[in-house]
């Protein structure tokens, strides 16, 4: 984590935000444990700072189980209950139960599509998009792949997949290259979109 290194903004200087955007903020995940945590973790996230859920991600990690969706596909009210009284995540009802709910539909779109990254990546073609940002402020919150992919989400019953999220989901797992040109991540990250 060097200092001179030139980042994004948004980086900032806490050592865990500069960390996610040094080793995994925009580099292409095809894991489908992975990209279920980060579905879940974005959905988390919604009307928070992503550094909320960030420093809060150990926990989750350790009462959803590592983020395998066959085991929070079965929780049942109890278990929510109990998650609800648990200071180590975001104690909201709707995306406790939405995280139980999208287990469930991840799993049955992991089965049709053999993959979930099969599904998920769909929505650009398998290949990262590319942008060239000069400034953050460049950075939309939404394009057109996030609304179509957030569209389908929601119409197979997903919760907590808006467009803007879907957008930050797509940053975060690498669908999309938002580091800004002068970041030294962008050439590495561009790198391995056009490998892929």
């Amino acid at each position: 984590m060097a200092a001179d290194k030139k980042r994004c903004e948004w980086a900032g200087s806490d050592r865990d935000y500069i960390k996610y955007h040094d080793k995994e903020w925009g580099m292409p995940v095809y894991n489908d444990r992975k990209l279920f945590e980060m579905l879940i973790l974005e959905g988390a996230q919604a009307g928070l700072s992503w550094i909320t859920v960030l420093k809060k991600r150990p926990h989750y990690r350790k009462v959803f189980e590592r983020f395998d969706p066959k085991k929070i596909a079965l929780y049942n009210k109890r278990k929510v209950n109990s998650l609800l009284k648990d200071p180590g995540i975001i104690r909201n009802r709707l995306k406790v139960e939405s995280t139980v709910k999208n287990a469930q539909l991840f799993l049955e779109l992991k089965a049709e599509h053999g993959k979930f990254s099969n599904f998920i990546w769909q929505f650009v073609d398998g290949r990262p998009i590319q942008n060239n940002w000069k400034h953050m402020k460049q950075v939309p919150a939404t394009s057109t792949e996030s609304d179509v992919m957030s569209k389908e989400l929601k119409r197979l019953g997903f919760k907590f997949v808006g467009s803007t999220i879907c957008y930050a989901y797509m940053q975060a797992v690498g669908m999309v290259n938002d580091h800004t040109t002068d970041c030294f991540c962008y050439n590495d990250i561009k790198a391995m979109g056009d490998n892929k």
